[in-house]
């Protein structure tokens, strides 16, 4: 049998399109510096487990990296190296460039921090049945069945009665106590299983297990929450009172950690949406431009954007327009010429659950970071939908500079659907189109990821803004 092409084989390799795995294609270099990346991306992870934690991680990397804090009315010049601090729950790093603002615009990454998550009720700490809880509101999309029976850490951050902020995390080192969200034995589970999944644990039943101990005084009568008081006063000099001035979340205990014998995935909380967060804060502040370059990491994209630190507030505009009022550019017109990468994960196709997906337009896990021309649900709804012209440009961007990557949506039309911040930025009338990296488990306490796709994320945002 003869191995040359036959004219018709040789002529569909050259006009028809299939993905490619990264990690087959890669050069061995290449693979090496996947792994190497990783392991910046983990102790990211591990130290920025909430939006205000990621934000304090973002701004030591900046200023290791050469970047001073930018306050509105500070002047700016080529080469400047600055980041924004938007209530300690959001940043924006950026890098004044030598190209003409008004001609060239901006480059722009734009990622999310906040994750998933049980956020501490104001008024949480009760005594029953011989344990001691914390009531909590979840926070974003989650399956709440699966936030029952793991190991949990507590970080965040308490005012005092006199204005003094603590910080707290405790359940992160091997020392320190966890906690924990009961759930009902299968034995007695037989109503409970019947149920439908939504229902199984109700949002109510999410009650943080955080102490037992009695404390030594028979006339008290909650003892085991005097005894959670008392710890809570002599550590942090906390009242049940603060809990009303506190932003306190009950986040998975897990550290980051390599998935599988060949060590090739990463499971971890929070890929969604640090996955992307760090490759395009890392791009920022190594990478190579002539553009005047930015990475907003904004803050409650999970519940829609809102609010003082999400991405609908005007305040990242408002830095857009100040860094073009401090270079002597119109904003208007730098608007019309900027250029963005909405990143946020998608889903991966998973074949246990392959119902769900359409395959030929699913991201694969290793095939590269995935490029979404539109999100939404069902009919587009509430989606940016790129431009062809835009996604043409990218795509050439991508080729010239050797990116692997991939096209996808977010499952079948009518599955579901969900949306990201790109919508918010185009409507400054600058052209956006999503690119994230594919997960396994979104949503999950732990989610999985591919080093192979974290690092195309990386080489992507290089390219875009080159």
């Amino acid at each position: 049998m003869s191995d040359k092409k036959s004219k018709g084989q040789a002529r569909m390799d050259a006009l028809s399109y299939e993905k490619k795995n990264y990690f087959e294609c890669a050069s061995k270099k290449e693979r090496k510096e996947m792994f190497a990346y990783a392991e910046g991306y983990k102790a990211f992870l591990d130290a920025a487990k909430t939006e205000r934690e990621a934000c304090a991680a973002a701004v030591a990397m900046a200023e290791a990296a050469g970047f001073a804090e930018f306050r509105f009315g500070d002047a700016l010049a080529a080469g400047d190296k600055r980041y924004f601090v938007n209530r300690g729950k959001s940043v924006v790093v950026f890098r004044v460039g030598s190209e003409d603002l008004e001609a060239h615009g901006m480059r722009i990454l734009a990622a999310h921090i906040d994750a998933p998550r049980l956020d501490i009720k104001q008024n949480p700490l009760y005594e029953e049945a011989g344990l001691c809880f914390l009531k909590t509101h979840y926070y974003g999309g989650i399956k709440k069945y699966q936030w029952t029976a793991i190991p949990l850490a507590l970080h965040g951050a308490v005012v005092l009665q006199d204005g003094t902020k603590v910080d707290i995390r405790v359940g992160e080192d091997p020392k320190d106590p966890v906690f924990y969200i009961d759930d009902l034995l299968p034995h007695l589970g037989a109503e409970q299983m019947a149920g439908k999944a939504g229902k199984i644990i109700e949002g109510e039943q999410l009650n943080v297990v955080v102490g037992g101990l009695p404390y030594p005084d028979e006339d008290v009568n909650k003892k085991i929450k005097l005894t959670v008081l008392d710890i809570l006063h002599k550590k942090y000099g906390m009242n049940e009172e603060d809990f009303l001035s506190a932003e306190l979340s009950a986040v998975p205990a897990y550290p980051a950690r390599d998935v599988g014998f060949d060590r090739s995935l990463i499971g971890a909380y929070g890929h969604d949406d640090r996955v992307c967060a760090y490759p395009a804060l890392t791009a920022v502040l190594g990478g190579e431009s002539k553009h005047t370059v930015l990475a907003i990491l904004a803050d409650k994209e999970e519940i829609g954007s809102e609010g003082t630190t999400g991405m609908q507030c005007k305040v990242y505009e408002d830095l857009m327009e100040e860094i073009c009022t401090a270079l002597g550019a119109s904003f208007r017109k730098v608007r019309f010429a900027s250029k963005c990468l909405s990143s946020d994960v998608t889903a991966a196709y998973d074949p246990n659950f392959a119902s769900v997906y359409e395959r030929m337009n699913s991201a694969m896990l290793s095939c590269g970071t995935c490029m979404s021309k539109f999100t939404g649900a069902r009919g587009k709804s509430g989606s940016n939908d790129a431009s062809a012209e835009f996604v043409g440009e990218v795509r050439r961007k991508f080729a010239e500079e050797g990116v692997v990557w991939q096209a996808a949506e977010l499952g079948k039309v009518d599955a579901g659907g969900g949306g990201t911040v790109a919508k918010f930025l185009a409507n400054l009338n600058i052209d956006t189109v999503d690119l994230g990296v594919p997960v396994i488990s979104m949503h999950a306490p732990w989610e999985l990821v591919s080093k192979a796709d974290l690092y195309s994320n990386y080489r992507a945002f290089l390219a875009f803004i080159k």
